[in-house]
């Protein structure tokens, strides 16, 4: 799809109500306890207005804008990975008889939400394709819920953003339904819409709209262009994969473990990381059982735990494990990096250790002395 429309802002509640009345349950930012994070909305009025984001290694904080942008903001600490991946889940609840025996499982009925994700950045986007492939392979099973995508093209980079050094932003090429760029001058507040599939198209149809005219497009490039001029950090991502495979005993991994709390921040902030456990619970009365999956995160010495102890009991293994797995062994199972440049592990982390200069102190004293992946 190829259509560029305009929508002006008095009319953005429209798009809000034509997209809900398909069906969709709409869920996009919102500011609560000072971080912008994602929630069920029914308005523009439940939108960041007019807040921006400053973030640094381990710094985020919400200021005032000089305008009344509703997505003038780079993403906060939560991802579209709940709607993916809960933070937790019931996978069933059984009875135990007499004889501590498990009886009568039952498992909680599946739910198939159909949700509308406004807000999403092309990072984000990029991060749920990738989620998409490690949980099912790609191939969609006919439980999961139906979603439709309004994007919105980043009209400001963060401190922490690198998504151009990962090819993956700031402006989205694909996976949504609607794409707007959010236009701000002294006399009009615009978006300028690309629509990106053939809902996204029958939902504009309810929404008061003009076509794009030159001086449109032209300032939606600049928003674009001046975004991807921003970046508050940048990755060199050449030959990266076997940089950290023959650098498996650099001693990097021992300066950043020495800084490292092994909190799991990073990978509970990250769009991509997947790890999980599972953990039975019981009642007082030791009558019914309940099985539970939630997150967890290889910073933790149980997640590696099997007979005989933890297979990485060490911060330094358990930090070059989730590095080398995004950034080298995950091409090797995926087919892609594990990781979009949304930098929230570099803002997130409570000593601010950054992924992007970790790479570089490797890159710059480059041992290749490892063959542990040979």
């Amino acid at each position: 799809m190829t259509a560029v429309k305009v929508i002006e802002r008095e009319h953005f509640d429209e798009l809000l109500g034509a997209i809900a009345r398909r069906g969709f349950t709409i869920v996009g930012p919102t500011v609560r306890e000072q971080a912008i994070v994602y929630d069920e909305i029914e308005s523009a009025a439940d939108l960041p207005i007019g807040w921006t984001d400053e973030q640094d290694g381990g710094h985020y904080r919400l200021r005032r804008r000089q305008d009344e942008a509703l997505f003038g903001y780079a993403v906060g600490p939560h991802s579209w990975k709940q709607y993916q991946l809960p933070a937790e889940s019931k996978l069933w609840r059984a009875r135990v008889d007499g004889r501590g025996a498990v009886v009568d499982v039952v498992e909680p009925p599946h739910e198939t939400p159909s949700y509308a994700f406004v807000g999403a950045r092309s990072c984000e986007l990029h991060a749920m394709g990738i989620l998409d492939r490690v949980l099912t392979g790609g191939r969609r099973p006919g439980t999961a819920p139906e979603v439709f995508i309004v994007a919105v093209q980043c009209g400001e980079a963060g401190g922490t953003c690198f998504c151009v050094s990962m090819n993956t932003g700031p402006v989205a090429e694909r996976g949504f339904d609607l794409a707007l760029t959010e236009i701000l001058t002294d006399t009009a507040h615009r978006f300028v819409v690309e629509v990106g599939s053939e809902r996204g198209a029958e939902v504009l149809v309810d929404v008061p709209h003009r076509e794009a005219k030159g001086d449109d497009r032209d300032a939606a490039c600049s928003v674009h262009e001046r975004t991807a001029s921003q970046m508050g950090r940048e990755l060199d991502t050449t030959d990266i994969r076997d940089l950290l495979y023959r650098n498996f005993e650099h001693p990097q991994w021992d300066d950043v473990a020495a800084r490292c709390l092994t909190c799991g921040n990073c990978t509970m902030v990250c769009p991509t990381c997947f790890c999980t456990t599972v953990e039975d619970v019981t009642d007082l009365q030791g009558e019914h059982v309940e099985r539970y999956q939630r997150w967890d995160s290889c910073f933790t010495v149980d997640y590696s735990h099997i007979h005989g102890g933890s297979v990485r009991n060490s911060t330094r293994s358990r930090y070059r494990q989730w590095m080398t797995h995004k950034l080298a062994t995950w091409w090797d199972q995926f087919g892609s990096s594990g990781c979009v440049g949304c930098g929230r592990c570099i803002t997130w982390c409570p000593v601010g250790i950054d992924l992007t200069e970790e790479a570089r102190a490797i890159r710059e004293s480059d041992h290749g002395d490892s063959d542990a992946y040979d």
